[in-house]
């Protein structure tokens, strides 16, 4: 008879054993389940009130698999924040390419953002924790910027795919506009459950995106670029 031991630093799951999966396939899958437990008790407990324990219980992990693969509670939410978008904004390039012989492409955009408001709350009440939380530590506001800079940079390519598609430029800054239709779609999304009535969801979205970018692009429409 044979006893194999497994050591905690191993970082393999309460629910596997040793030799279910390869550590090269194992990992990904550690990962996947890490960000996924954090989503629900972030959700339900908050970014203060979540502790490392929380999450690794729920996703069924030892620590030592946390911290092989994040050094702290903050490196998880980015990495929560960096998939979330990464899953949002491939949507939405999938939307602009769909939209490309539409006859007004920002509508389409917008009534598919607006759309979305359901999936989008709960991690919207989750970001905007993190946020209040970033804004009191000036390290961890430095490092959430750079991920939403790099968030912003997709979306400013996607605004000038619809542009051209209009046969039209801005000259309005795209980093401005992608930080404006960012607030307006937060802004949305954490005041209509609030006020359902006065505030359907996905009103500022279906209302305002599209003039806005209707604006800027007829102002400059057919100039060359």
């Amino acid at each position: 008879m044979y006893v194999t031991f497994v050591r905690c630093e191993d970082a393999v799951p309460i629910r596997e054993t040793p030799m279910s999966k390869s550590p090269t396939k194992r990992r990904p899958q550690t990962l996947a389940n890490l960000l996924d437990a954090a989503l629900e008790v972030f959700a339900e407990r908050s970014f203060y009130g979540a502790s490392i324990e929380d999450i690794c219980d729920r996703a069924g992990y030892t620590r030592g698999a946390f911290y092989s693969n994040f050094s702290s509670k903050e490196e998880l939410f980015l990495a929560l924040f960096d998939r979330h978008n990464q899953q949002v904004l491939d949507e939405l390039e999938e939307v602009v390419t769909r939209a490309e012989h539409a006859a007004d492409p920002a509508e389409v955009v917008a009534k598919w953002t607006s759309g979305r408001d359901a999936a989008e709350r709960r991690w919207y009440l989750v970001s905007a924790e993190f946020s209040l939380f970033a804004a009191r530590n000036p390290d961890t506001a430095a490092r959430l910027a750079q991920h939403a800079a790099q968030v912003r940079a997709r979306i400013v390519r996607l605004l000038e795919v619809l542009f051209e598609r209009r046969g039209a430029r801005s000259q309005v800054d795209l980093d401005l506009v992608a930080r404006l239709a960012v607030a307006i779609r937060e802004g949305g999304i954490l005041q209509s459950p609030a006020e359902p009535e006065e505030l359907p969801a996905g009103e500022l979205e279906r209302r305002f995106l599209p003039l806005i970018l209707r604006v800027i692009a007829a102002e400059h429409q057919g100039k060359p670029k």
